[in-house]
């Protein structure tokens, strides 16, 4: 045998023994459901240790990878931590300093309206505040002006990620954000005439749904699948609705975004300034609220801690986005991107001694091409929030098994149903869980697993069989 040769055989030696082999590395009631995913070991990132204890499994975990919507767990702490549980967003209605309201309730100059990037600012809210302004005596209005400068440049394209721009998962990030900027498309059944009667809600001028859903008699297979259409019309804006839709299933839901976020909200709020008897001169447009400004109502909205859990166990991106970017107005002023804000939850996450090695927050959501973590980080971080004052408050975010969120529908067993508390993350060719599960002798064990790469769906009967191993310890 030649010396190149050796060489070259010396070489794959070394490589073999050097290269961690998954199926060694796992539980022989586990080996089996790594096999069935028919993945490359190279595709998948483990980590799963014991709190306060050993590690179990250690499987690429320095790789960076994306993580999809388990990036929330990120956000979400970098939030909590920072800022507290307690805190909350204030949406502010100013006039000018010296400005009245006359005997008929008009407002001398300007309303203006002081927008916090509340995540969870609703319709409802948006009703209220309103209220409490006609309390107050102002009927009649000649223009308001809204200051977005909490945040910078922050839109987005909503149909650039997926070309689904219609979908309220792809809502953009906007300072004053109502009710997500998402119509609700209600189906109501006629019977009678065995046809579906299509509301749109809130019913605002020059946006109509052109209802084209065909009734079926069949039995309910379950929730309508309805598609959608949204294009110009000559009045306004229309959403075509179409598909069929089984009688038996009764009134229905389908949620869609039909416009941006700024004209959505003008829209909203004329809507709702008109049915409380409000009248308004001119129009609606950006600008400033001046330094002298004398409020006049505020609504205040749910603390931190409660948003969380909306964000963690629905895994709502748009309001991750705008925690994110909180969280950098919070510490670095006025004028916060998602840059900015990435550098800010960095920087928080590093101080409490985090390895970000490789990481890349990017928006906050997941819902990103360019999102990276590692599965050792993240093991950290959760490790770092089990001993920390909040973590309580992080825990009631997190999905529970078999429970709620986006896995109540899953581990549903009874040797591990109630016992984890996770976060899932799903995106074409990528899929993570990563959280807490309680054993059965009272330990509780940390786990991070991602893949990415082509067929990464095929992971999650694996995944099941972690959280369902770890239980039974």
């Amino acid at each position: 045998m030649n010396k190149l040769k050796k060489r070259a055989m010396l070489w794959v030696a070394l490589w073999v023994v050097s290269v961690p082999v998954l199926a060694q590395a796992l539980p022989a009631e586990l080996q089996q459901a790594w096999k069935n995913t028919r993945l490359s070991e190279q595709n998948l990132s483990v980590y799963i240790k014991e709190v306060d204890g050993p590690t179990l499994v250690n499987h690429n975990a320095t790789t960076p990878r994306n993580p999809a919507s388990v990036m929330k767990m990120v956000t979400t702490w970098a939030g909590l931590s920072a800022l507290g549980p307690e805190h909350t967003w204030r949406t502010t209605l100013y006039r000018q300093a010296n400005a009245t309201i006359d005997a008929q309730g008009t407002l001398q100059g300007p309303l203006y309206i002081q927008a916090s990037g509340d995540p969870f600012f609703s319709i409802s809210d948006l009703w209220n505040l309103l209220r409490d302004l006609r309390l107050r005596g102002v009927k009649n209005l000649s223009e308001v002006v809204v200051d977005r400068s909490v945040f910078g440049q922050v839109a987005t394209d909503p149909y650039a990620f997926d070309g689904a721009g219609d979908r309220p998962y792809n809502a953009s990030p906007d300072a004053m954000m109502v009710g997500f900027g998402a119509s609700r498309l209600l189906f109501l059944p006629d019977e009678k005439n065995k046809k579906w009667i299509g509301v749109m809600d809130p019913p605002v001028p020059g946006l109509r749904i052109d209802n084209q859903v065909s009734w079926s008699d069949q039995r309910c297979p379950g929730s309508p699948a309805i598609s959608t259409r949204i294009q110009q019309a000559p009045n306004g804006i229309q959403v075509v609705a179409s598909g069929t839709a089984a009688g038996s299933c009764g009134e229905f839901s389908v949620y869609r975004l039909t416009m941006g976020q700024q004209p959505f909200f003008n829209h909203v709020f004329k809507m709702i300034w008109k049915e409380l008897g409000g009248t308004l001169a001119h129009d609606i447009r950006s600008g400033k609220v001046p330094a002298q400004a004398k409020a006049l109502a505020w609504h205040d909205s749910p603390t931190l801690a409660d948003q969380i859990r909306v964000i963690n166990k629905q895994s709502n991106n748009v309001m991750a986005t705008l925690l994110l970017l909180r969280l950098g107005q919070q510490l670095n002023g006025a004028g916060a991107t998602v840059v900015t804000a990435e550098q800010a939850a960095m920087r928080v996450l590093q101080s409490q001694g985090i390895n970000t090695n490789g990481w890349r927050i990017d928006n906050g959501s997941g819902l990103s091409r360019q999102a990276r973590v590692t599965a050792q980080g993240m093991a950290q971080m959760l490790d770092v929030i089990w001993r920390s004052n909040y973590m309580p408050e992080f825990m009631s975010s997190l999905a529970i098994a078999g429970v709620d969120g986006t896995v109540r529908r899953r581990l549903k067993d009874d040797e591990v149903q109630g016992r984890a508390h996770l976060k899932t993350g799903t995106l074409r060719d990528a899929r993570a869980l990563a959280g807490y599960v309680l054993g059965t002798s009272g330990k509780r064990y940390i786990m991070v697993s991602m893949v990415n790469g082509e067929g990464a769906a095929s992971v999650r009967p694996f995944d099941d069989a972690l959280v369902k191993w770890l239980a039974a310890q």
